[in-house]
C-alpha cells in the first residue's frame, strides 16, 4: 500500500451494512486486540434490555476467572457500568474485559437475533484477538484461555514503562525485511535498550515497539536504506511489549509455555477455522494450540499475511467483533482505498474483481491477485450492528 497509515493508525472505522444468516458462510470474524481504550459501546450494550443478561453473565464469568489468575478482586461489571477504562496498571482487567465483551457480542448475535456465526468461513484476531477467536471457536474455555495472559499481565505492565510504540511507513516503497532485520539487530547490539517489530501491517508499514530511544536509532538506520519519504509516527502511550523480544527480559515466553502445559482443553480444531497471525494460515489443529500460542508471545503479528490469506479464501464480509475494533478495520479500509486509487482509469473494478474470483484464472495470476477484491469487501462492526441495525 502506497499512502502510509491513516492519520491515526489505530483509529476505528465503522461502516455498517446489512447482516443475515445467509451472509455468514462467506464471512470472516475479526477479533480486536488490546488498546488504551477498551470499553467501546459495551456500556450501551449492557444497558440495552435485549442484551443485558448476556453481558452480565459473560462479564461475571470473566471477573471470576480474572480474580483467580491475577490474585486480586476483579469486577468487570463495575468498570462497564461506571464507563471507566482500565488503566495500564489494570492491563489484566482490560484483557479479561475485551475477551468477555467479544464473546457476549457473539452470544447476542446468536441468541437474540438467531444468526449463528459458527458457519463463518474463517476467524482471525489481532494480538489478543487470536485468543478470543480460539475461545469463540470452542478450542479453549474462557478461564483456560486467560491463564497465561493474566498470570503474566503484571510483568507485561512492568516492561511497558519506558516502552514506546510507533508506526514506521514509507509513502511509496516496500520495506525490505532484510534491511529491517539488520537495522533492528544493530540497534539492539548497542546495549542501550531493546526494540522489535510487533506487527507487519502491510508491505510498506510496520508497528514497532522499543525501550528508551531505540526507535529513534532504528529509524535513522532505516533511513539509510530508504529516503525522506520514510516516516515514524509515534504514539504517546506506553504499551505492553508483546510480540517483541522485550518480553524475554522477564522470561515470559518460557513461563507461559510452562503454564500452558497444565492448561485444560486445546485438543480440538477450531470451528470456524482460526487464521493465525503467527503463521499467516489456518494452522490450528487438534494438537498444536500450545505450540502456536508459545510463538504468539514474542513473534510479530503478520497482519498483512492474514489479510491476503483471508481475501484468498473468498471472504465477502468481515464482521468485527469486540469493543471499538481498530487496527483490522482501518487496515482493510486503507487497502480498499489504495486498490481503488491504483486501478482508477484502468480496467473496471468489477471486471478485475471477477478475475480474482475465477479459480482457474487465479492460478495463472500472481498469488496476491485476490487483493483486487478488497473494494468489494463489506465490513460490519458488530457492536454498531447490535445497537443500530439489528
Amino acid at each position: 500500500m502506497d499512502d502510509g497509515p491513516p492519520e491515526d493508525p489505530i483509529a476505528p472505522v465503522a461502516p455498517v451494512v446489512p447482516l443475515s444468516s445467509r451472509a455468514i458462510s462467506t464471512a470472516a470474524l475479526a477479533f480486536r486486540g488490546y488498546n488504551v481504550e477498551n470499553l467501546g459501546r459495551t456500556p450501551e450494550l449492557l444497558r440495552d434490555p435485549r442484551y443485558r443478561t448476556i453481558f452480565e453473565s459473560e462479564l461475571s464469568k470473566a471477573s471470576t476467572h480474572a480474580a483467580r489468575h491475577l490474585g486480586r478482586d476483579v469486577d468487570l461489571l463495575a468498570y462497564v457500568e461506571a464507563g471507566r477504562e482500565p488503566t495500564l496498571e489494570e492491563y489484566g482487567e482490560a484483557v479479561a474485559l475485551i475477551i468477555a465483551a467479544s464473546i457476549a457480542q457473539l452470544r447476542c448475535l446468536n441468541e437474540v437475533h438467531d444468526i449463528d456465526w459458527r458457519p463463518s468461513r474463517v476467524s482471525l484476531g489481532y494480538s489478543l484477538g487470536e485468543i478470543s477467536a480460539l475461545v469463540a471457536s470452542g478450542t479453549l474455555e474462557l478461564g483456560e484461555a486467560m491463564l497465561a495472559p493474566l498470570r503474566l499481565a503484571d510483568d507485561c505492565v512492568d516492561l511497558a514503562h519506558g516502552v514506546e510504540l510507533a508506526v514506521m511507513f514509507h509513502r511509496k516503497l516496500q520495506l525490505d525485511p532484510r534491511h529491517v532485520q539488520r537495522a533492528m539487530l544493530e540497534t539492539n547490539l548497542e546495549g542501550r535498550g531493546v526494540m522489535g517489530v510487533s506487527a507487519v501491517l502491510s508491505p510498506n508499514s510496520l508497528l514497532v515497539l522499543g525501550q528508551g530511544d531505540t526507535l529513534s536509532r532504528f529509524y535513522e538506520r532505516m533511513r539509510g536504506y530508504c529516503d525522506e519519504r520514510l516516516h515514524l509516527r509515534r504514539n504517546p502511550h506506553h504499551w505492553p511489549p508483546l510480540h517483541t523480544p522485550i518480553v524475554w527480559q522477564r522470561n515470559i515466553p518460557s513461563r507461559a509455555a510452562q503454564l500452558m502445559l497444565s492448561m485444560r482443553g486445546g485438543m480440538t480444531a477450531p470451528t470456524p477455522p482460526v487464521l493465525s497471525l503467527v503463521t499467516g494460515a489456518t494452522s490450528y489443529t487438534e494438537g498444536n494450540v500450545r505450540d502456536i500460542l508459545y510463538r504468539w508471545i514474542d513473534q510479530p503479528q503478520s497482519l498483512w499475511a492474514g489479510v491476503c490469506a483471508m481475501l484468498g479464501m473468498g471472504v465477502r464480509t468481515v464482521i468485527h467483533v469486540g469493543p471499538q475494533p481498530n487496527i483490522i478495520p482501518a487496515t482493510l479500509k486503507r487497502l480498499s482505498d489504495n486498490v481503488t486509487a491504483q486501478l482508477k482509469g484502468n480496467l473496471g473494478m468489477r471486471a478485475l474483481a471477477g478475475l480474482a474470483r475465477r479459480s482457474w484464472l487465479q492460478a495463472l495470476l500472481p498469488q496476491q491477485a485476490s487483493l483486487l477484491r478488497a473494494p468489494q469487501l463489506k465490513q460490519i462492526v458488530l457492536e454498531d450492528w447490535l445497537l443500530r441495525d439489528a
